[in-house]
């Protein structure tokens, strides 16, 4: 008997190894495996208890045998992170963002010293962060947003001296902000605390943060007290949003919070001062630095007797300056109707005598000079150094129409010996009005991003106005969206192709609104004149056109214009509807409605409207039976209706329905574009930030 007892014995220590193999690592992670109760796509299947380390396990990534990365983004994992994923003393990085997980962070996921990223965004995490997030000084990205944490911000934070991004967007946290925020954490570039119930003053030093970039993003909190001055020390790039809050007093007018729109402080009834509207009350401040803070207007200037009082002028004084101005007013008068008669002899000649040039499409004065005694410009202005052709260049070259509407024609020219052109035509007139269209025209040259169309050169006359842009091959967005009209054949555009559209328009749009000289308002962004380069990258066309043709002639600003720079000649668009002609222009704010002074949010919501056409593939006029809806009204119908996403979806999506959660999130931003109310929609900042997180590996 004894011999088989021990054979017996000598198997089962023999077999023990095997049993055990797996390292301590490796039995953390299965205890991780154990807390998910849902892994619809088996990302963890082959997690094994019978492999000696995990490094071969889905997610993980490991140096020298030992873990360095979880990352499993997007999975729709069900379950919670136990205290025991602190057992992987080399972790650096965790990704789980885009899952189903819930319950509280554990201390324990802070005990590896060397984490540097921790992004646990878009789940249903809840509780405060513990303290322990104080031990991660080697910590670089933080991301808890789209969660449901409460509590305060613990104030060792302050200790992650390393972070660079900080995103806490769309949580409960409460309670104020730590105090040295700025001077501790100065080498955090991306700040977004937007969407949760902090209170209290934003920190004195925040404007230390010299490295941030993008927006520093404070908005629907429940901040109080005056806007810290220091906040202006921020890199001038910086897009500084404060919106919905309760801050109160004068707006600082210094660095960067010189010169902003009132988008970024609207939701504060307590504010005051530019750019807002509502002045602050008399007893505030002065806000010249120079004056004492007791300075009079009425006492600043000694009277008769030597004496400093409110006497007003004497009565000789105040007749002799009526005199003056009504001699002055009847000089200014002369002037003007001399400078009338002569414009109008001019224009009854030319008209007598007719143009002459080489071009069926344009014509050209035969007198020299470039700019003449009434105002006339009779060269071709170039509005960048690159532009080596000449206006006779121009009017000899082979031109094309491409397209009519109310602003003009558009031709495609090209020159002999040089690039391919679209050159915009406006109508006759507006001859006293040429230094008003130089500004706008040379304002509007300026404007250089990747992502927008550029004015190269005009040319001025009474009889002709021309616009010169840089050609843009492959059509419109429309086209692309929708197919060129009368085209056999049309192939859907794949998901990574719209995501490079909704990016590259949004980032235009965004240096339009914050970074453009006039910091301009679109006012009619369509698809249409959304135009797609040689490498299909989209480009905006035709901002700050309206307010040209209506110098130019008697346009009205703000109708819809044809495209630029399409080989279609085609003047209507396929994915237009006859419904739009009688009942306006469905892509523009229902605000645009009733005030003809725009606004940038007409561009955020003329923006959501492309979002849906993108996601949805359909016309902003959506046929139901017998009844129009336009696509706004009908995507909410769906919601409301909780119709499954691919009843939405364009069908050529449908093989890209695991890109759901990505659909969903530009779903959700082109939802937020389209509200009713103005003060709801987002800045473009916001979207362009928001939009970073899509096709993300």
């Amino acid at each position: 008997m004894a011999s088989p007892l021990l054979f017996l014995l000598f198997l089962s220590t023999s077999f023990l190894p095997l049993c055990t193999s797996l390292n301590r690592e490796g039995q953390a992670l299965l205890s991780f495996k154990q807390s998910i109760s849902q892994d619809p796509e088996n990302c963890l299947s082959n997690w094994n208890a019978s492999d000696s380390d995990p490094c071969s396990w889905n997610g993980l990534t490991c140096k020298d045998n030992s873990v360095i990365s979880i990352s499993l983004p997007k999975k729709r994992l069900v379950g919670f992170i136990p205290s025991s994923i602190g057992a992987l003393p080399s972790l650096r990085h965790i990704n789980l963002r885009n899952n189903l997980l819930f319950g509280q962070l554990p201390a324990g996921l802070f005990t590896p010293l060397g984490l540097q990223s921790l992004v646990l965004y878009g789940n249903s995490f809840t509780g405060s962060i513990p303290v322990e997030l104080g031990n991660l000084s080697y910590l670089q990205i933080l991301d808890l947003s789209y969660n449901s944490f409460n509590g305060s911000l613990p104030k060792s934070i302050l200790s992650c001296k390393r972070i660079k991004t900080l995103v806490l967007a769309h949580n409960n946290f409460s309670s104020s902000l730590p105090n040295g925020l700025g001077t501790a954490l100065v080498e955090l570039e991306k700040l977004d605390l937007s969407y949760n119930a902090f209170t209290g003053p934003i920190p004195s030093d925040i404007g230390n943060l010299s490295s941030l970039q993008g927006t520093a993003d404070f908005s629907h909190n429940h901040l109080s007290g005056s806007i810290p001055p220091s906040l202006g020390n921020l890199p001038e790039k910086v897009y500084i949003d404060l919106t919905y809050n309760n801050l109160t007093g004068p707006i600082p007018q210094n660095g960067a919070l010189e010169n902003r729109g009132p988008t970024a402080f609207i939701g504060n009834p307590g504010l005051c001062g530019p750019p807002l509207k509502n002045p602050c009350s008399a007893e505030a401040p002065s806000s010249n630095p120079f004056l004492p803070s007791n300075y009079s207007p009425s006492s600043s200037f000694p009277n008769k007797n030597g004496t400093r009082g409110n006497k007003g002028l004497s009565r000789v004084a105040v007749v002799a300056i009526i005199v003056s101005d009504i001699v002055g007013i009847g000089l200014v008068a002369l002037v003007f109707f001399y400078c009338y008669w002569k414009a109008t002899s001019n224009r009854n000649k030319e008209k007598t005598d007719g143009g002459n040039g080489n071009c069926p499409c344009f014509r050209r004065k035969d007198e020299s000079g470039s700019l003449s005694e009434n105002g006339e410009q009779y060269e071709l202005v170039a509005l960048d150094r690159n532009v080596k052709y000449s206006l006779d260049e121009l009017l000899k070259a082979s031109a094309f129409v491409l397209g009519k509407s109310g602003i003009g024609i558009m031709y495609k020219v090209i020159l002999e010996c040089g690039p391919t052109l679209a050159v915009r035509r406006l109508g006759e007139g507006g001859l006293q009005r040429f230094k008003e269209f130089q500004a706008e025209v040379e304002a509007i040259g300026k404007v250089r991003h990747a992502n927008i169309v550029t004015l190269r050169a005009y040319y001025w006359s009474y009889d002709e106005k021309l616009l010169v842009y840089d050609y843009i091959p492959n059509g419109s967005l429309s086209s692309a969206i929708h197919g060129k009209p009368g085209a056999v054949s049309f192939t859907p555009l794949p998901w990574d192709t719209r995501v490079k559209f909704m990016k590259g328009i949004a980032t235009g749009l965004h240096f339009l609104h914050e970074f453009s000289p006039k910091k301009y308002v679109h006012g009619d962004l369509r698809p249409n004149n959304v135009l797609l380069g040689p490498n299909f990258e989209p480009y905006i066309s035709d901002f700050g056109l309206a307010r040209l043709a209506t110098i130019a002639g008697n346009i009205s600003p703000y109708l819809p214009s044809d495209r630029t720079g399409t080989d279609n000649k085609s003047q209507s668009d396929a994915s237009v509807s006859p419904l739009i002609t009688t009942k306006g222009n469905l892509y523009q704010a229902p605000e645009a409605l009733k005030t003809l002074k725009p606004s940038q949010k007409w561009d955020v919501y003329s923006y959501g409207v492309i979002l849906l056409e993108l996601i949805t593939g359909r016309a902003p006029v959506v046929l139901l039976d017998n009844l129009q809806m336009d696509l706004v009204k009908w995507v909410e119908l769906c919601i409301e209706e909780k119709k499954p996403l691919l009843d939405v979806l364009d069908p050529g999506l449908v093989r890209e329905i695991d890109r759901e959660d990505e659909i969903i999130l530009v779903l959700k931003i082109a939802l937020s574009c389209v509200q009713v109310s103005p003060e709801k929609r987002p800045n473009m900042r916001s979207v362009v930030d928001t939009l970073d997180r899509v096709g993300e590996s």
